[in-house]
Order: structure tokens, then C-alpha cells, then sequence
């Protein structure tokens, strides 16, 4: 499934809903739960939440009558995938200035 980098980016844009990212890494989570870890109000948790719903960083399972959220790295990977052009393009621009650097001792 092809996730949408433009709205993947955007959602990580936000500090919160990167720490949101990252204790979800670690466990599911409810929404009271995630709230607990924050100062910011319920309901703007739900709207972080929201928002990683869109981009499906994040999934929800229903147990009982909660709602556990959990991360969901695919999208993630697209990221990683469209920055690895990246990491090798300046691998080689660093290793031809060191070239250069050392050509010259």
C-alpha cells in the first residue's frame, strides 16, 4: 500500500505526535493512557491521535470497550526508503571531499 510522504511528513512534524510515535513504539496504549504522559488536554490528544489515524502511523484495535492504539511503521518505511537517496547521495559528496582533502597532503 502506497501512503500519501507529503501527509507522513506533516504528521511528523508535530513534537507531540512524535512522542505520541514513540511511547507507542514501546507498548499499546489507550487514549487515557497517552494523556497521562502529556500536559496537553484529552481532547488534543485525540485530535494528535486523529490526525496519525489519517496517515496510518498509528492503528487502533478495540478491546472491551477501549480503544489500544499501536504504531504502525509501514508508512515510516516509505520515509526511510525516499531518505536513503539522500544518505548516499551525501555519502559520496563526503567521500570525494575527503578524496580531494587528502589528494593534496
Amino acid at each position: 500500500m502506497a501512503y500519501k510522504i507529503d501527509d507522513v511528513f506533516s504528521a511528523l512534524a508535530d513534537q507531540n505526535r512524535r512522542e505520541i510515535l514513540l511511547m507507542l513504539s514501546q507498548n499499546k496504549m489507550t487514549v487515557n493512557a497517552i494523556t497521562q504522559k502529556f500536559k496537553i488536554s484529552r481532547p488534543a490528544v485525540s485530535k494528535h491521535l486523529k490526525v496519525l489515524l489519517k496517515t496510518q502511523l498509528v492503528v487502533p484495535q478495540q478491546k472491551g470497550r477501549e480503544r489500544h492504539y499501536q504504531l504502525n511503521v509501514e508508512p515510516l518505511n516509505e520515509v526511510r526508503e525516499w531518505l536513503e537517496f539522500y544518505d548516499k547521495f551525501w555519502d559520496k559528496k563526503l567521500q570525494s571531499l575527503k578524496n580531494f582533502v587528502e589528494k593534496d597532503r
